[in-house]
């Protein structure tokens, strides 16, 4: 069988296994918007999962998973028969507003593995370092057990608490 570019370009020479098709599709589009050096690329679903060999859902699956917010995108996305994905990098002129776009991805609530998981993200977009990450993961665990142990918290307020102190945490960092 032969196979199309794209996945002779994807194709591992290691024992000729086509790698997770998942991180195959992400790194495609983020090569995308790297070559194009604009923020915004915009693809076909329909095309994208043929060249791939794939459902248009599983295009769906890695745009909901691998392009969010708190990544650093926005997807817009045209459903039908000429249907198109445009994929926006999020970019910001002024501290502000990056800290506007945290506020608003934390919320007014945040659990604690919401809390790992953006943190996570936040260190592999360059904005944070890992130990920063760190110190805020630990200042969040100890306002969380206290909160549990010490003053008899709901859970929704040992959120809501969280997502005050990591709001304040990364606004003391960005301006530093």
């Amino acid at each position: 069988m032969r196979r199309c570019p794209l996945q002779e370009r994807l194709y591992h020479n290691e024992g000729g296994n086509m790698p997770n098709l998942t991180r195959a599709i992400e790194k495609y589009i983020h090569d995308l918007l790297e070559s194009e050096e604009a923020p915004s690329v915009s693809l076909r679903r329909k095309e994208l999962a043929a060249s791939f060999g794939c459902v248009p859902s599983q295009i769906n699956y890695v745009l909901r998973s691998r392009f969010t917010p708190e990544r650093g995108f926005l997807v817009e996305s045209q459903r039908g028969g000429h249907g198109y994905i445009r994929i926006l990098r999020i970019a910001f002129e002024e501290p502000e507003e990056k800290l506007n776009h945290i506020e608003d991805i934390v919320g007014d609530s945040i659990s604690e593995q919401e809390a790992h998981r953006l943190l996570q993200v936040l260190q592999e977009r360059g904005l944070l370092t890992a130990r920063e990450r760190l110190l805020i993961e630990v200042a969040l665990r100890h306002s969380d057990e206290m909160g549990q142990s010490d003053f008899d918290l709901s859970q929704h307020k040992r959120n809501t608490i969280q997502a005050e102190l990591l709001k304040r945490m990364l606004r003391g960092l960005m301006l530093a």
